[in-house]
């Protein structure tokens, strides 16, 4: 080997190690190192990137309807003005029901259940073939790194990431198991190749979350700036009427081996999860973030605001502003409410945003209220009219409520009782399934997912009321990602102070999905525009939005980036029909490489009126790739070696 060619070599690896990139798949550094030299020179920086969009997968090629599949490419412009493209891969650290290394030696069966006891939960439902249960709802997912990491096994760089659960759609026998389990939390211990950027699993820890009474319905989540994992519970067990929630006694049984025991102020609530440099992790939950749909949330870079959407129908935008910094366990709880005018056409002004305060108080102390207080204690509550004017009616889930707070009940309603208690003082709960919050800081403004735009959000639906300030004239099945102008300076409603100078002051429409009649396919929304956004993360080095859909309007849900600068939407990625994407996470360094965390849930999960053209071929090709439907992935987006040329 000569020594010209050496230092060219040299120079590539310097250039892949200085410049933001996607990591690259297996065999990258046989790829790099076989005689490609690169006529970008080691000094060329970063300075913007794009995405090339891929079509939608078709029955031209019915296998890549059936898992995920990627055919976009990453475009980098440097300083020198020269340009690389990046094909893009999918490369899974595991399926769901897959045995991988416990770090000890042996083996641990991933996204497996476990009772509070940390003990095994066997499906049953299947004589003779009894078995662990184990999640096909991998969902939100965190990567970080520790400064003091010191894990067995690792050969290059240490990184972790965090993985939660959601929930497992059915038992061996068919039958909904839908929250019926406790959702596991998991830390991955991965061994980063420096040279390539490549993941590779080395370690597999189940969170122990017996202090947190388990964990329920865990959906979306966030990397904390304090290098923490932000869980979540959506859908909280409706307490008043807990005896109608019947997965609530089976989750109780699963968890404590007693159908009676769960308490439903204990969940609801943001879990928050610390990863040690063993490559282990606890938890603690935050009680005085107020008890509603939790689904992904966004502290702010002043490391105490935190806005949350609300995965709900007849839900709200709700901020929390902590005592202190970098420690949630105590703070000031609001609830937004909007000015008219607010609409789906991203043309449209913005409305008005003011600030409902619900609170302050700390998590051990509405803790306690939980561990003692019954719902009768906190409130009256009932679905028929009393004809009481000291009852107020508000909207549950599209369900007409008329409440009356007891006496001296006011903090434990607006922290247990979160949904009834903003509507009743003055909160718009008209939003319907508000999903991932996420932030652009150098723009200073944070975008939430409005999955579905329907009913409590429309004139006359299920739900409305006048006085939430949205009044549209007709829905939009298909959802739409709004955004949120940031100020400081801000007061509340009675023109107290909020001590924050990130407060969402107006709110408009970004991107919005289109409602369509079936096509050839079968999708019931325009096929080239988002559909009922979920998970929702912004790069802030790349300048761009990443959507994640929980759609049963597309065929194929998608992986979309959005840039905010050139407003160009690219298709980047599609999960295996009848999945959702999940466990969206974007990290714009990690020592020197850009990642991309993509998860997807419930493969082949099928809908007649979505699926019907398409589930006849796919489905025993999503049952040959994903464990009979009872699997699925936890991955992340990286460059295909083959496609990478520095010449």
């Amino acid at each position: 080997m000569s020594e010209a060619t050496l230092a060219s070599r040299r120079s590539a690896l310097k250039f892949l190690a200085t410049a933001p990139m996607l990591p690259l798949g297996a065999f990258a550094t046989t790829s790099l190192l076989s005689g490609c030299a690169t006529t970008v020179p080691s000094s060329a920086g970063f300075v913007s990137a794009s995405f090339t969009g891929m079509a939608a997968p078709t029955l031209a090629n019915p296998a890549a309807m059936a898992t995920v599949a990627v055919g976009s490419t990453l475009n980098v412009a440097y300083s020198d003005n020269s340009t690389r493209s990046f094909k893009l891969a999918y490369q899974p650290f595991f399926n769901t029901g897959d045995m991988v290394p416990d770090g000890k030696g042996g083996k641990v069966l991933a996204g497996g259940y476990v009772d509070i006891r940390n003990q095994p939960i066997l499906d049953r439902s299947v004589p003779g073939k009894e078995r662990q249960f184990f999640s096909d709802c991998p969902d939100g997912s965190s990567l970080l790194t520790l400064s003091n990491a010191n894990v067995p096994g690792v050969k290059g760089n240490t990184v972790f990431a965090v993985v939660q659960f959601e929930y497992t759609t059915r038992d061996q026998k068919g039958t909904d198991a839908y929250g019926t389990l406790p959702s596991p939390i998991a830390v991955l211990t991965l061994d980063q190749n420096p040279k390539t950027g490549q993941l590779s699993l080395v370690k597999y820890h189940n969170v122990d979350t017996s202090s947190a009474h388990g964990l329920w319905i865990t959906c979306g989540a966030s990397l904390s700036p304090w290098n923490t994992h932000l869980s979540s519970e959506e859908y909280e067990p409706n307490a008043p009427f807990i005896g109608e929630v019947k997965h609530f006694k089976a989750f109780s049984k699963n968890v404590f081996g007693d159908e009676n025991k769960a308490n439903p102020y204990h969940y609801g609530h943001l879990p928050e999860v610390t990863v040690h440099p063993d490559g282990t992790g606890s938890i603690k939950k935050h009680y005085c973030l107020g008890r509603i749909s939790h689904e992904l949330i966004q502290v702010m870079p002043d490391n105490r605001t935190a806005l949350m959407g609300d995965d709900f129908t007849n839900g709200g935008l709700f901020m929390f502003v902590a005592d202190r910094e970098k420690d949630l366990s105590a703070g000031t709880l609001y609830v937004a409410s909007l000015d008219t005018g607010f609409s789906v056409n991203p043309a449209a002004p913005a409305a008005s945003v003011y600030w409902v305060k619900l609170g302050h108080a700390t998590s051990a102390e509405i803790e306690h209220m939980a561990n003692t207080l019954k719902p009768a204690d906190i409130m009256d509550v009932r679905k028929d009219d009393p004809k009481d004017a000291s009852f107020t009616q508000v909207f549950l889930s599209g369900v007409p409520n008329w409440i009356k707070v007891k006496p001296g009940m006011e903090k434990a309603a607006a922290f247990l009782e979160t949904h009834r208690y903003a509507g009743l003082v003055g909160g718009t709960m008209a939003f319907t399934k508000m999903e991932g919050t996420t932030v652009n800081i150098k723009d200073k403004v944070a975008y939430s997912a409005l999955s579905y735009i329907q009913e409590s959000m429309v004139k006359g639906g299920k739900g409305w009321t006048a006085g939430s300030g949205i009044a549209l004239p007709k829905a939009l099945v298909a959802g739409a990602v709004i955004e949120h102008k940031l100020m400081g300076g801000q007061k509340d409603i009675v023109g107290e102070a909020i001590r924050s100078d990130w407060v969402p002051t107006a709110t408009k429409t970004l991107l919005a999905g289109e409602d369509i009649a079936a096509d050839a396919m079968g999708n019931l929304a325009h096929i080239d525009k988002i559909a009922n956004p979920d998970n929702l993360k912004f790069s802030e080095k790349l300048r761009t939005l990443f959507i994640g859909e929980d759609t049963s309007l597309h065929v194929n849900n998608y992986l979309w980036a959005y840039n905010v600068d050139t407003k160009a939407l690219s298709r980047v990625l599609s999960t295996p029909a009848g999945a959702e994407s999940t466990g969206l996470h974007v990290v714009d360094e990690i020592n020197g490489w850009t990642y991309i965390m993509s998860n997807f849930q419930h493969a082949g999960d099928w809908i007649p009126a979505l699926h019907g053209k398409v589930q006849a071929t796919l489905d025993p090709l999503v049952r040959a790739n994903y464990n009979d439907r009872f699997g699925a992935a936890v991955g992340y987006l990286t460059a295909d070696p083959m496609a990478i040329k520095l010449g």
